[in-house]
This record gives structure tokens, C-alpha cells and sequence, in this order.
């Protein structure tokens, strides 16, 4: 229920001269007005829903010593309004005395409506000094003043209202809301293994619930602890309510939560990513045979080659394979979806370390496949020229090739045989350099030794 906010201030004038009838007139139509937006706003303040949680909650801490504070001053703002209700009933009756009153009448007007003319005689129902100072048994005041204090204890009291009612009002739905997401939570938290004490996502979630509850008993018993006043506002229930250690346990479930969602997920693919690892770790097993069986091939048909050592099978990656295997059958998927993790990775490095070693151990193979490749094709080039029956490339084809397909074979010997070979075929298939004047008269030109015919003729021939 919404409630007035301050209380029209009384607009008379100190006493001074003597008012007349239409002033005085003026003066209690503005009291009569005044009189009843008082009321109102009083009213409203009493039926106010967080006046009424106030009353009947077991308060403790800063809220127990204000709400204290504040039905005290409660008290005494009805105790005010009682006696500025008495001071507008005397004034009224006064003029009601007659149609045109007489100064006398005027004067008794003017003291009660500008003078200090109430008196609130109510030590018992006096605030402490922190409300309203020093405590007195009886206190006069003017109506202007006297609505000045209903103003500044009605602030106060709405102030601590408000605030309350806004902190009740916010954070325990929130924090029941969150409560019923912790239990959806942990039901399935349960119902994949994650427990305290077995698993850090189980102890997060009994650490949130525990924190859950407190802070609900403690926002209900002291609400004042969680509210903070807005800087330099003066209205009441200026502020907002204090939710950070709320919203400290929503991020911790959330955090909870997706931790929860993704052993779920590990869950339902769990068969599906054992299969895999079993494939990986059984590639790199046959690869790593493979490549055992290579080195032996290498060390007895390739001389003067350092070969690598080849690890054996991945036995402790099998055994780990073994108890992830083990914890999906247990339905412990707490602890399956880590070590899946880590084994995928693992497994994967595994097989590319069985590659590597294949690589290395074949590696003295795939440069003699090369040597023989190239010795084959240089073979080819010189058919294909018309050079296969000549005496050295065909030594030297035989030198290499005995080499090549020997065992042991020596590869760096090998490598200088075929080079020899490409070498004799690069000489053959290079035209010669043209030679010079001189020598193409003595050679070809007419009246040279050679056209006339001779011995060197007639041997060439034979």
C-alpha cells in the first residue's frame, strides 16, 4: 500500500498582529485540509505491509534496534497528531463562537494558530535522543513546528519501513527461486555420482546450500543488514537492497550447473568416446608393430645406418583405458568425464609419437626406393637416346644396381655409384663444343690429309 509522502507544512506566520476574520478563515480551511492529508498519510503508514511484517517478525541484529526506535516514534507521531487535532477543534470552535468574531475571539486565534500554543505532555511515549533529542516531560510547540516534527519522525519511520519492505520484498523470492534450482541441481547431481565429499562440484553444492539457508533466515530476521541507502537521497527509502552475497552463490551454482551439464554430457556419450579411444590406441599399436617390424628390415638390409630404437605398446594408456571402462560400467561419471579428457589427448599423442618412430625407423628404406627410382629413370633417359649399349654407362648402371639391391646395402656408397651412373649419362648426352678455324680446315676443309684417304682411314675402317 503506497503511503504519503511528508506532511503539508503549516504556511502561518509567527504571532505578531492580531489576524482577521478572513485570515483567520483562510488559516483553518489550511489546517482543515492539512488536518486530513495527516491522517491519511499516518493511516497509510499503519496499514503499510512492511509496518505489519515488522510487527510480527522475530527481528534481530540493526533491524530489532531501529524498529524499536521506530514504534516509539510511531507512537509519539499519533500522539502529535492527537494534539494538533485538539488545537484545530479548539480553533474551530472558537470561531464557531459567532459570524463575526471579536478580537478577543481573534486574538485566542491568532495565539492557536500562530503561537506556541500545544502542549504534548508524554514522557512515557518520548523517543531517545537519536529520534528526536534530549528526552523532555512536556514540550511546546507551534502548529508550523509541531508539523515540522511529525515531518522529521514520520520520514524516519517510513524510511525504515521502506527499506525493510523492499528487502523482504526482493530477496527472499529470489533466494527460493535459487533454492529450487539448488534442488533441481543436486537431484541431478546425485544422479550421476557428484556427491560431497566424493567429487568438488558435490562440495561447491552443499557449500551453496548452506549459504542459501543462512542467508535466508538472516534476511528475514535482520533486513536492514541488507540494504543500502542510496548516496545523498533524502526521501524515504531512498536505496536499493544489498544482493551480493546472492548473487556470489548464483554464479557458484551456475558454475555448479554447467560443471553437472557436462558430466551429463559425458554420460551420454561416454560409449561412443571409449570406441574412439580404443580405435586410436589400437592404430598406434599397430603402427608401433609396424614399425618394429621395419627396423628389423632396415638393420638387416641397410649397412652403416644408426636405426632408432621403437618403443613398446601403450600399456598404461590400456590400463587407464581399463578403468574408464570400469567407471561407466559403476556409472561414475564424476569421475569418467576428467580421465576421459585426459586420455583423449593422451591417446592422440600416442599415436602421432607411433607415427614419428615409423617415419625414423623407415626413413634409411625410403632413400634407398629413391636411389633405385632415380637409378631406374636415368636407365630409361638413355634408352630413350639411343645409349644402352654403351660399354661404361652400362658398367656403371651394373655398379649401382649391385649396390641397391644387396644386402646390406651401404647408402652412402650406393649415393656415389648413382651419382657416377648420372654423372657418365650427363657427359653422353652433352653435345660437344664446336671447335675452332684452324681445326675445322685441318679436319674437314678442302685438300686436307683426310679427303685424300690413308691409314688412319683404312684402320678407322676395320
Amino acid at each position: 500500500m503506497g503511503v504519503a509522502g511528508s506532511f503539508p507544512s503549516f504556511a502561518g506566520k509567527p504571532p505578531g498582529p492580531v489576524m482577521d476574520r478572513d485570515e483567520a478563515d483562510r488559516a483553518l480551511a489550511r489546517l482543515g485540509a492539512e488536518h486530513e492529508a495527516i491522517e491519511t498519510s499516518l493511516l497509510a503508514l499503519q496499514d503499510h505491509a512492511g509496518r505489519r511484517l515488522l510487527e510480527g517478525a522475530e527481528l534481530t541484529g540493526v533491524t530489532r534496534e531501529r524498529w524499536a526506535t521506530t514504534e516509539q516514534s510511531i507512537t509519539l507521531l499519533w500522539g502529535y497528531f492527537d494534539a494538533y487535532a485538539g488545537a484545530l477543534e479548539e480553533a474551530r470552535e472558537i470561531r464557531a463562537r459567532r459570524r463575526h468574531p471579536n478580537r478577543e475571539d481573534l486574538a485566542a486565534l491568532t495565539e492557536l494558530l500562530r503561537g506556541e500554543a500545544v502542549t504534548v505532555a508524554n514522557p512515557g511515549a518520548v523517543p531517545p535522543p537519536s529520534a528526536t533529542g534530549p528526552a523532555l516531560l512536556s514540550e511546546r510547540f507551534s502548529l508550523q513546528e509541531l508539523v515540522a516534527r511529525m515531518n522529521q519522525l514520520y520520514a524516519r519511520s517510513l524510511d525504515m519501513v521502506v527499506a525493510s519492505d523492499s528487502v523482504w520484498s526482493a530477496l527472499p523470492a529470489r533466494i527460493d527461486l535459487l533454492a529450487a534450482e539448488l534442488h533441481r541441481t543436486r537431484s541431478l547431481a546425485h544422479s550421476v555420482g557428484v556427491r560431497p565429499g566424493e567429487h568438488p562440484a558435490g562440495d561447491d553444492l552443499a557449500e551453496i546450500t548452506e549459504e542459501l539457508t543462512t542467508l535466508r533466515v538472516q534476511v528475514i530476521s535482520d533486513p536492514l543488514a541488507f540494504w543500502l541507502p542510496g548516496p545523498g537521497s533524502a526521501a524515504p527509502g531512498g536505496g536499493r537492497p544489498d544482493t551480493s552475497r546472492y548473487d556470489r552463490a548464483a554464479r557458484a551454482l551456475e558454475d555448479v550447473r554447467r560443471e553437472i551439464e557436462a558430466v551429463l554430457a559425458v554420460r551420454q556419450d561416454a560409449e561412443a568416446r571409449l570406441m574412439r579411444l580404443r580405435d586410436v590406441l589400437s592404430r598406434a599399436d599397430r603402427t608401433l608393430t609396424e614399425a618394429r617390424a621395419a627396423r628389423g628390415e632396415v638393420l638387416a638390409k641397410i649397412a652403416a645406418s644408426e636405426v632408432p630404437a621403437v618403443s613398446g605398446p601403450p600399456t598404461a594408456l590400456q590400463e587407464r583405458l581399463a578403468t574408464a571402462s570400469e567407471y561407466r560400467r559403476r556409472a561414475q561419471w564424476h569421475r569418467l568425464s576428467p580421465l576421459l579428457e585426459s586420455l583423449e589427448q593422451e591417446a592422440e599423442d600416442e599415436l602421432l609419437r607411433a607415427r614419428e618412430s615409423l617415419t625414423s625407423v623407415t626413413a634409411p628404406l625410403a632413400v634407398r626406393a629413391e636411389l633405385r627410382g632415380r637409378l631406374d629413370a636415368y636407365k630409361a633417359k638413355v634408352a630413350r637416346h639411343g645409349l644402352a649399349e654403351d660399354p661404361l654407362l652400362i658398367e656403371r648402371y651394373d655398379a649401382a644396381r649391385r649396390m641397391l639391391w644387396s644386402a646390406p646395402c651401404d647408402l652412402r656408397v650406393a649415393e656415389q655409384t648413382v651419382l657416377r651412373y648420372q654423372q657418365a649419362v650427363a657427359e653422353l648426352l652433352t653435345p660437344p663444343r664446336p671447335d675452332g678455324p684452324e681445326d675445322r680446315r685441318d679436319d674437314g676443309g678442302p685438300g686436307s690429309p683426310g679427303d685424300q684417304g690413308g691409314p688412319g682411314d683404312q684402320g678407322g675402317t676395320r
